[in-house]
């Protein structure tokens, strides 16, 4: 989600009690929309990114620096003249807007003391960071936009900064129960969309947490509603606003598994089937989230490439294996042309020149059945034409089992490196699935492609009872995982019936608990293709029983005697190991 007019709040909330009355020791531009200050105060040196991306606008505290240009922007060094060691006197926010004004007060050349405003417009691709006299007037900003741009606002040096009302929206800090239903109420739109057009600084995530604390669908229409609901939705929009003018947040991000989905400031009940997991500040948030998101984004765009080549292949490959099992089911009539056959030359010594049917007892069933002839051939020709279909098709049978075995297991293959690249975290990891997919020719190996030395490695996951699970990430992994880093006493975890990774739970020859065993049921349902499933049946048993059939692809294996158990692909709590 976007950032809101609440997550300002909390990150104003922040800046006021880490920043303020802070020196202004460093500016950098390390991106040509992006300011990183270096603050000296009470609380020691702290870093402050203020980015006005288009496609990303952030405001956080961080402790890590960036590499800044050798010559630094024009912008920035306005910024060095005017404030360098200048003191933050005041941060606030306008009216919750996804604004944040930070007063700064310096020293001039003659060494006067001065005031000037900074300002950080957090908006989309409208976002911009400008740069004000004490009295509005723009000295300069990180973006110009002119007339021709925007017909709502100048962004220039020497226009006086104000801030455009586009939109008719209010303050919600500051609404009235009457005005609440005039806005929210009165619009024939659904109740989600009514309540985030209405008021600045909510977003349409918030306004969907609005409706689900007051036990209401978010797409119903606002008119539809009876006045006892009207009044519960209104007592729990003033209940938030209370908690948004007393300071009390709740950073969090909303995580599916480990992946990043949401945040906010506030909570996120309508979450609950998710992982929430808190944190002590919203800069945190934010630079967990935006980090995270960003491998996970990153990760997806250089795998959509491989996703396709499999996701080609696939479909090829599931039309054919179709086709295949019709075909296979028209030779199951075989056995009729055999049997046929054998009663024309049974029974066939008794039939008139040129009759068209044999009516004759089957033997094998003790029922009488009608053979139609060709009565232009022989009773012995028609016993023989019966014959050579029975053998044409008999072929045809032993040749497509062993096809549509072959092709099954190529499926299977398939989906279980589709199943790879869904847990894939990273470019080394995506290395070895473009290798397998290179080793089995789905992909063309060019003459220039450089054999690269492997460094993904298999999760490691480290239980509550202090035993260490590993889970490959891809084939390559499973197998070497299972065959040569497994020991036979190990204990050996795959999701039933479906691609997924082979879990590992080393014991060093002590038993394992049942919350091993359950956490590892866990991980398995989570590394495989049925990880969105409330639950999934799990296969486990001691590595010794697991066996790889010679020849067979990477990561397939059979087992004959194995435990079971149902678990859910919720791994919430487990502890990931950075190896």
């Amino acid at each position: 989600m976007a950032l809101d007019g609440i997550v300002i709040t909390n990150l104003v909330k922040e800046l006021n009690e880490t920043v303020l009355n802070g020196r202004i020791s460093k500016i950098a531009q390390p991106e040509t929309d992006e300011l990183l200050l270096t603050l000296k105060g009470t609380h020691g040196q702290v870093r402050l990114v203020l980015s006005a991306s288009a496609s990303l606008p952030l405001v956080y505290l961080t402790k890590e620096n960036k590499p800044s240009p050798m010559t630094a922007p024009n912008f920035c060094m306005l910024l060095r003249k005017h404030i360098a060691n200048g003191r933050i006197t005041k941060i606030y926010q306008p009216n919750m807007e996804r604004i944040i004004n930070f007063e700064i007060e310096h020293l001039n050349e003659l060494g006067d003391l001065c005031h000037k405003l900074l300002i950080v417009e957090i908006m989309g691709k409208h976002s911009n960071i400008i740069f004000c006299e004490e009295n509005l007037r723009i000295i300069d900003s990180i973006k110009h936009i002119s007339a021709q741009v925007s017909s709502v606002r100048e962004v220039l040096p020497g226009r006086t900064y104000f801030i455009p009302e586009t939109q008719q929206k209010s303050n919600p800090l500051e609404t009235t129960e009457e005005e609440f239903f005039e806005k929210v109420y009165s619009k024939p739109n659904h109740l989600q969309k009514n309540i985030f057009t209405a008021y600045t600084g909510i977003s349409p995530v918030i306004a969907s947490e609005l409706c689900y604390r007051a036990g209401l669908e978010g797409d119903r229409p606002a008119c539809a509603l009876s006045e006892d609901e009207k009044h519960h939705l209104y007592h729990h929009f003033s209940w938030l606003m209370e908690d948004i003018r007393g300071k009390k947040f709740y950073p969090n991000i909303v995580k599916k598994g480990k992946e990043p989905v949401e945040f906010a400031a506030v909570e996120l009940t309508q979450y609950h089937d998710l992982t929430i997991m808190e944190y002590p500040s919203i800069s945190q948030v934010l630079e967990t989230y935006y980090g995270d998101k960003n491998i996970y984004t990153r990760i997806r765009q250089k795998s959509a490439d491989l996703r396709k080549v499999v996701s080609t292949v696939l479909d090829r490959n599931r039309k054919k294996y179709d086709l295949q099992l019709k075909q296979l089911k028209d030779t199951e009539k075989r056995e009729k042309y055999r049997i046929y056959g054998e009663l024309i030359n049974t029974y066939g010594y008794h039939l008139e020149e040129g009759a068209k049917t044999l009516s004759a007892l089957n033997y094998y069933t003790n029922e009488t059945i009608t053979i139609p002839l060709d009565n232009q051939l022989t009773p012995q020709e028609n016993a023989q034409k019966y014959f050579d279909r029975y053998n044409k098709l008999k072929r045809t049978f032993e040749a497509l089992t062993d096809l549509t075995r072959e092709t099954k297991e190529e499926i299977e293959h398939l989906e279980s490196i589709s199943t790879s690249l869904d847990i894939a975290v990273s470019e080394d990891d995506l290395s070895q699935i473009k290798e397998e997919l290179t080793q089995f020719g789905y992909i063309k190996k060019k003459h220039t492609d450089k054999k690269q030395k492997m460094k993904s490695k298999p999760f490691h996951y480290l239980s509550s009872d202090g035993f260490h699970i590993y889970i490959g990430k891809n084939n390559f992994q499973n197998d070497d995982l299972t065959f040569k880093f497994a020991v036979g006493c190990d204990w050996w975890f795959h999701a039933k019936g479906m691609p997924g990774s082979h879990v590992v739970v080393k014991t060093n020859g002590e038993e394992l608990p049942d919350r091993a065993f359950e956490e590892a049921g866990r991980l398995a349902a989570y590394y495989s293709k049925g990880r969105d499933n409330d639950k999934v049946e799990i296969d486990y048993l001691e590595k010794k029983n697991v066996k790889k059939p010679k020849g067979s692809k990477p990561g397939f294996v059979v087992y004959y005697t194995n435990y079971s158990l149902v678990a859910s692909p919720d791994i919430s709590g487990l502890t990931l190991v950075s190896d």
